[in-house]
């Protein structure tokens, strides 16, 4: 493990994500160790003060009632320095400035991350830096190998925190208490026992003024690419000796180069659309064509679904259906594990015979265990229930994990350079399909549930 951090230095300090996710996180965290001492530089273009920099991030700690000897200290110190990162120079001030071992974390776009990587090169950099970077991690599988051939130039793997903030949801964790904390789960874990497994990040959100990001990633490299390629790795890797980084990230490593698109066949195994006008949550929203800062002729998805198998003996013939997509009119984010029908049921026995699904909601964090009971009335007569737990929120937001484990040195959260090329090379087929126009582009209202010819999953 690597030496804990003492600056952390912002880049792109003046966005969305450093006041909406980052600062916040950061509160919360310095309030939960208030014997922490953190220095905090702020960068970016803009032409900003100290004062005003520090009235950002208290503002941001305020969303989250961050208090405490910790955070007084970080306030005090916080500094702001007008820099471009894209260069050397501006790079090399803002490590001059760095009292101790520096973090350097890259709230920028991926092509200004790629820039300023590249730029480091020609930078002093302090022994025991750590570079935090946002995903996606390239823009396909061969610029994913050439940052990682960059970044290992600069500094050692273990210092490199590629971030993926859905690795620090305490839905993700309790996957690994649920999985081989209970002898009645792990043995049914497998294709003996499971029909398929369905992954769905739903959101009722459109846009929200991210154009200039999302109509060149889509809901492909946005949230499958990534996120929910790292939720399956968790679902589906072998038991790890330890939660160590190293034990974590070869389970979850492995189980991903096993992973490919089921029958090799991305047009039969993948879907997309995108939204056109409608109403969501009784607001009007425009057809994803007409809203500014989209180019129309992209035919950016704005829903994807891709069917994917793992080449395990664990896995072997089971699919795993990952679905994510915007403007929708139900907001859904969960893992549905759909068991295997029960092998006989008794003649005389009546009514539900669906299989038992384990459901997992991302959020809220609630676990429900669907089963077959003889329910009341007539005893020969099977219903449905549902087993529900609340899991309850972590300690940390999703960003304070990530977070605390940048500063800790500790990448057990962060995606390792290998699995972020997998994943670019799991979903290739399909990009390669879907830019040729092999998978037809179809559209939903938004508000709705999707295209109406799109069976539901879970």
């Amino acid at each position: 493990m690597t030496q804990s951090v003492t600056t952390l230095v912002i880049l792109g300090a003046s966005g969305d994500l450093a006041s909406r996710l980052l600062l916040p996180a950061l509160g919360q965290l310095l309030s939960n160790s208030p014997e922490r001492r953190l220095q905090l530089i702020g960068s970016s273009t803009a032409e900003w003060t100290d004062a005003h920099w520090r009235s950002v991030v208290r503002t941001s700690f305020k969303t989250v009632k961050a208090e405490g000897a910790a955070v007084d200290a970080l306030l005090e110190g916080a500094r702001y320095i007008a820099a471009d990162a894209t260069t050397a120079e501006g790079l090399q001030r803002l490590l001059d400035a760095a009292d101790g071992i520096p973090a350097l974390y890259f709230a920028v776009p991926p092509a200004i991350t790629a820039r300023a990587c590249t730029a480091l090169a020609d930078v002093d950099l302090p022994e025991g830096t750590t570079l935090a970077l946002e995903k996606p991690f390239g823009t396909d599988r061969r610029s994913a190998i050439a940052l990682n051939r960059q970044l290992a130039k600069l500094v050692p793997e273990d210092q490199i925190h590629r971030v993926d903030h859905f690795l620090g949801r305490s839905t993700v964790f309790n996957l690994l208490g649920l999985r081989f904390a209970n002898r009645i789960f792990e043995p049914l874990w497998n294709a003996e026992n499971v029909e398929r497994v369905d992954v769905i990040y739903d959101e009722s959100l459109g846009l929200v003024g991210r154009a200039g990001y999302y109509d060149k990633a889509g809901a492909m490299v946005d949230m499958i690419q990534s996120h929910l390629l790292q939720v399956l790795a968790v679902l589906a890797m072998e038991p790890p000796s330890t939660l160590d980084a190293q034990d974590l990230r070869d389970a979850k490593g492995a189980v991903l180069r096993a992973t490919r698109v089921r029958g090799d066949n991305p047009v039969e195994s993948s879907r997309r659309a995108r939204y056109t006008g409608g109403t969501v949550d009784g607001a009007k929203l425009p057809a994803y064509d007409k809203e500014p800062g989209v180019d129309p002729a992209r035919e950016t998805e704005t829903l994807a679904e891709v069917t994917f198998e793992i080449d395990t003996w664990r896995w072997a013939g089971v699919p795993f259906t990952l679905r994510s997509g915007k403007a929708l009119g139900e907001r859904r984010r969960e893992v549905v594990i759909t068991f295997k029908p029960a092998q006989h049921v008794p003649t005389g026995l009546t009514g539900s015979t669906e299989p038992t699904k384990l459901r997992l909601m991302l959020a809220p964090d609630e676990m429900s265990l669907e089963l077959n009971i003889n329910g009341p009335g007539d005893p020969f007569e099977l219903e449905r229930a549902a087993m529900t737990v609340e899991f309850g929120t972590g300690e940390l937001l999703a960003y304070g994990e990530v977070l605390e484990g940048i500063l800790d040195g500790d990448p057990s959260l962060s995606v390792r350079g290998d699995t972020a090329v997998e994943c670019w090379r799991i979903v290739a087929p399909v990009i390669s399909e879907w830019l040729k126009g092999d998978v037809p582009l179809d559209t939903y209202r938004a508000g709705s549930r999707g295209p109406a010819s799109w069976a539901p999953l879970g």
